[in-house]
């Protein structure tokens, strides 16, 4: 809790495009615009394009597992980078950590032939250093006389399963993700770019097609931050539309 910022709230508009290459390879876009506001305190939130991350996903095998149903791996690439000059070092009011990326992810998938699916997936993420508005700050016990912080890799995973008949797609996930390395939050300070933000999250989610148009889907969705470090204690709700063009 920090008195000058009461409740941060952040809300999130993502335009996603993804296109079907073959019936294996999909490739995906996406472009955030982030709002952030704090309800008390002297401090004013920031607004702006956040980061774009472009992806390619893979389908390595789907074969039938026993009688039950079948069974898939995918690997995923990813290569994200800031979009705008949004400024990173005003956590946690800031819109992002303006840090280029690359990651990759490999999932495995169990469709029953009863429409219940399970997953798993872990990744991990290479991170860029970020250059802030200063010649020099204080991390993790040490003074560096520097504008560029070196940022720590992340490795997350993430447990699904749910329900896909037709129309309807209904998930339920837990996920964890672990920094590998920076410090803590110091006390009477700001959240820095290089903390460790280590934390758990549960979320679910119903998605349903429209009869007609078909091709228009509807997403409604709920997640909460279980426990966390250096993270803030977030619920979050969402929701999205989703149209197919078919070619």
């Amino acid at each position: 809790s920090n008195e000058n910022i009461g409740t941060l709230t952040t809300q999130t508009m993502i335009t996603v495009l993804g296109y079907g290459v073959s019936e294996r390879l999909s490739v995906m876009a996406t472009l955030p615009y982030v709002w952030t506001h704090a309800s008390q305190g002297p401090l004013h939130g920031m607004d702006g394009v956040q980061d774009l991350t472009l992806a390619a996903k893979y389908q390595l095998l789907a074969t039938p597992f026993t009688s039950s149903g079948t069974l898939r791996a995918l690997v995923v690439g990813i290569v994200g980078l800031p979009a705008s000059d949004y400024t990173a070092d005003f956590l946690p009011l800031s819109i992002g950590l303006h840090s280029q990326r690359v990651a990759g992810r490999f999932t495995l998938n169990f469709q029953s032939n009863q429409r219940w699916f399970l997953n798993g997936s872990a990744g991990y993420t290479w991170r860029g250093t970020v250059q802030l508005d200063r010649p020099a700050y204080y991390t993790n016990g040490q003074l560096y006389l520097t504008d560029e912080v070196v940022m720590p890799d992340v490795f997350d995973y993430k447990l699904s399963g749910g329900f896909l008949k037709g129309r309807l797609y209904i998930p339920v996930s837990l996920s964890q993700q672990f920094t590998l390395g920076g410090g803590d939050i110091r006390r009477q300070d700001m959240p820095f770019v290089s903390n460790r933000m280590n934390f758990v999250t549960v979320d679910g989610a119903v998605m349903y097609s429209l009869p007609a148009p078909r091709e228009l889907g509807i997403r409604l969705g709920a997640s909460r931050v279980v426990s966390g470090r250096n993270v803030g204690q977030a619920t979050a709700v969402s929701g999205g539309l989703f149209y197919t063009f078919h070619f």
